[in-house]
């Protein structure tokens, strides 16, 4: 299910990629605005493409897209539903889903759509102004990487 020891892992890979962090953080945020979409089944796909169609790290982007996890779906999902339709000046109301395929999902989708793309817009915010804290502040721990770090943050680009 979840397993904790493959996440660290992941996490410090990511965290000592040989990238500017500004790079590695727009990744890792466009990958969680991603995992708030109500596109079940393609968030990896979508993540792939973002991630060459932008120019963004592969590795970030598509480990942002796995943020949103089957145990945050649906408060995720209700939320953003109330919120799409709040937005729509439509009455709040509940969101009752039978499953997340599309024939249960479609009578939903226009309040979903706004609704996640808020929540998701914010929470990509957040995801790079700490992934780039949390970048930087591991590479200080190292002096090679905190070099090319301030390197990198001095030139505003990579270094080769």
């Amino acid at each position: 299910m979840f397993d904790k020891e493959k996440w660290k892992q992941r996490f410090k890979e990511i965290l000592s990629l040989d990238s500017h962090p500004g790079h590695i953080a727009a990744g890792f945020a466009v990958g969680v605005f991603i995992s708030f979409t109500p596109f079940f089944g393609f968030h990896t796909g979508i993540a792939i493409a973002a991630a060459f169609l932008f120019r963004l790290n592969k590795l970030t982007c598509i480990t942002g897209a796995w943020v949103n996890t089957p145990f945050t779906v649906f408060p995720i999902l209700a939320i953003s539903y109330k919120l799409g339709r709040i937005l729509r000046c439509l009455p709040p109301k509940e969101l009752h889903l039978k499953s997340l395929e599309w024939q249960h999902v479609k009578g939903y989708a226009a309040s979903l759509l706004l609704g996640t793309s808020i929540l998701g817009f914010i929470a990509a915010i957040i995801a790079y102004f700490l992934c780039y804290y949390l970048v930087v502040r591991f590479r200080q721990k190292d002096e090679a990487l905190a070099e090319l770090t301030e390197e990198m943050e001095e030139t505003g680009e990579e270094l080769d």
